[in-house]
């Protein structure tokens, strides 16, 4: 796969970013009151942010494969 130079290093950028970011920021999440009820049950904005962070270190970790495979 041939890419600009430039492009491969803006998605691994890209990908450390999300990286790096989203699991300080599942930390917060995790820690945050609204995350479990008085039951101790996860809550719908805990499930949401699961999601939402694990989707972006999918997509992190598939666009650090697309930017190494581009300098090969």
């Amino acid at each position: 796969m041939t890419l600009a130079l430039g492009w491969s290093v803006l998605l691994l950028v890209t990908a450390a970013w999300n990286l790096l970011i989203w699991p300080r920021f599942w930390q917060r999440i995790a820690n945050d009151d609204r995350s479990r009820d008085a039951d101790g049950r996860t809550t719908t904005f805990y499930r949401v942010h699961a999601v939402l962070i694990g989707v972006s270190l999918a997509l992190g970790l598939a666009v650090g494969a697309l930017g190494l495979l581009t300098l090969l």
